[in-house]
């Protein structure tokens, strides 16, 4: 049978059997104790765990008998973060959990081609969360709606949840590679080619922009108590939140409009994604499925939806407010790199029997180092600036890639210009539910909100919690942010675009936060990539 998942707001009305459904089967899972492999909170601790948080929120008491060990090494902490695993990894999981909500449907005497919907938040007049989320009150009762958290904050931290579409973009869909450069160049659609990574440094363009937005705008951050963060803004508790799964079918619906979007934009050839981690010797990828069984699963088989036996009634982007001129994708993993501007860092290169279409990085790419700036940059609840040193030579050659960019090389091929990318590496801090935009080329005299053609980008630090815990697998090395600032370098008022000693870089809180949460960038770099 072939699934159909359709739009939230288009099922005709606020509980439309799709949702109604939805709320019941959600309801017989969180009825059911944590330690069943096919109840809410397991399948929530699949993608984190964090004690504290749980506790904080409400779903772990003292008196819950824990899973056993075996159980949380196979299932728990399991969800890719940071890699190229992100979209494959998420695609099984709510297919899995889709399979486990659809059992309690049948069981219960729903339709049995049940699907989840999906919330594309870009659509006309969609943006708000779905009405079915907001009240406590569903038809099966008053004031225990499964579906309600009271730990949803909105942007504002005042519990008024949607999503402000100024503030999230769907650039990551004109990137033409699936896997991106690790050293300071794009890290592509899908993220950097990674083992097992539960919460990695770099993310991919699709994971910053929307996915990671959305998370830290929904969660939220109490404005009444700025430490409590709303479920969906943390990583290790997102899954507890009953909207997690429609947000993830809608980026696993933008997935799937990247690939039909262009017959280059093809999905990684690499053995090593194909198999999945497991095939390195790390942990496989595996869901507890309604009959008791394990589903193991790899990056590969994710790759077809007709042989999942799931589509989606509608893959293009509709309604999407006009994109800015720049992309705004997720970092690489250069943080703390040392060396003097100029130093040549050399790009990602895929094997030639390894490559395929859109998914490898031209074996020409590398990436260099222009410039960086002198001391790491707090992020408060004020605007703060920072310069960036330029090495003349590596600046000139910027300048030289866009004063010939469409002039032909020596066989006849039109030359690009270099892409150029701004990184915010290192970001640390204990908010996860703060957010900041980001300008380059701004005067310190002048108002960035004077100058929106400046705006390289803005960061949602989805994770950066556990990325700064120095008992995480990382180190406690934080997150690294990548903005593509190409556009801007073409059009900024300055003489033959990085023709200057330094580039001011201004930093602006969208979602200040206290002293207690203060981020810090541990460094600000400028790069160029190109053949």
């Amino acid at each position: 049978m072939d699934y159909v998942r359709r739009n939230v707001w288009e099922l005709g009305g606020d509980w439309a059997d799709e949702v109604l459904w939805y709320a019941r089967g959600v309801a017989a899972m969180k009825a059911k104790p944590l330690a069943d492999p096919t109840s809410w909170r397991f399948y929530a601790g699949m993608h984190g765990f964090n004690q504290a948080r749980w506790v904080e929120l409400g779903y772990l008491s003292a008196s819950d008998q824990p899973p056993t060990q075996a159980q949380l090494t196979q299932f728990w902490r399991q969800c890719q973060h940071g890699s190229w695993y992100f979209l494959p990894w998420h695609r099984g999981y709510v297919l899995a959990f889709e399979a486990n909500i659809r059992a309690v449907v049948q069981a219960q005497g729903g339709p049995s081609d049940w699907a989840l919907p999906y919330w594309d938040y870009f659509g006309t007049d969609q943006a708000a969360l779905p009405p079915a989320f907001a009240s406590p009150d569903w038809p099966d009762g008053v004031g225990d709606n499964p579906l309600f958290v009271s730990q949803r904050y909105g942007p504002n931290g005042d519990g008024d949840v949607f999503v402000p579409l100024d503030q999230v973009n769907l650039a990551a869909l004109g990137d033409p590679n699936y896997t991106g450069v690790s050293g300071g160049g794009s890290p592509g659609f899908g993220g950097v080619d990674t083992g097992f990574s539960h919460g990695g440094p770099v993310h991919g363009g699709i994971e910053t922009q929307p996915h990671d937005w959305v998370h830290g705008l929904v969660g939220g951050q109490d404005v009444q108590s700025p430490f409590t963060v709303g479920a969906m803004a943390d990583p290790r508790t997102a899954g507890l939140d009953p909207i997690f799964w429609l947000h993830h079918t809608n980026i696993d619906r933008l997935w799937a409009a990247w690939n039909a979007s262009s017959p280059g934009h093809t999905d990684p050839t690499q053995s090593t994604w194909l198999q999945g981690p497991a095939s390195i010797g790390e942990r496989e990828f595996c869901a507890p499925m309604p009959d008791g069984s394990t589903w193991v699963y790899t990056p590969g088989e994710m790759t077809d939806l007709d042989a999942l036996d799931y589509t989606y009634e509608d893959i293009t982007p509709t309604g999407v407010p006009p994109l800015p001129p720049v992309q705004d994708m997720a970092g690489s993993g250069v943080g703390g790199r040392a060396g003097l501007p100029g130093d040549r860092v050399p790009g990602d290169q895929v094997p030639a029997d390894e490559a395929g279409g859109g998914a490898a990085v031209p074996e020409e790419t590398n990436v260099e180092l222009v410039g960086a700036n002198d001391e790491a940059v707090p992020v408060g609840a004020a605007p703060v600036s920072s310069r960036v040193r330029l090495d003349p030579r590596a600046r000139r050659r910027v300048a030289d890639s866009h004063a010939g960019a469409g002039e032909a090389d020596t066989e006849a091929t039109p030359v690009a210009p270099d892409r150029v990318f701004l990184n915010l590496e290192n970001v640390r801090g204990q908010s996860d539910a703060t957010a900041f935009s980001v300008y380059v080329g701004v005067g310190d005299d002048e108002d960035p909100a004077d100058h929106p053609e400046l705006l390289a980008g803005s960061i949602a630090p989805f994770g950066v919690t556990q990325a700064s815990d120095a008992d995480d697998e990382h180190g406690g090395e934080g997150l690294t942010f990548v903005l593509e600032i190409t556009e801007i370098v073409d059009r900024m008022p300055l003489a033959e675009g990085l023709d200057v000693d330094d580039l001011p870089v201004r930093i602006v809180p969208r979602r200040p936060v206290g002293p207690e949460g203060e981020l810090e960038i541990g460094r600000i770099s400028v790069f160029r990539q190109g053949r």
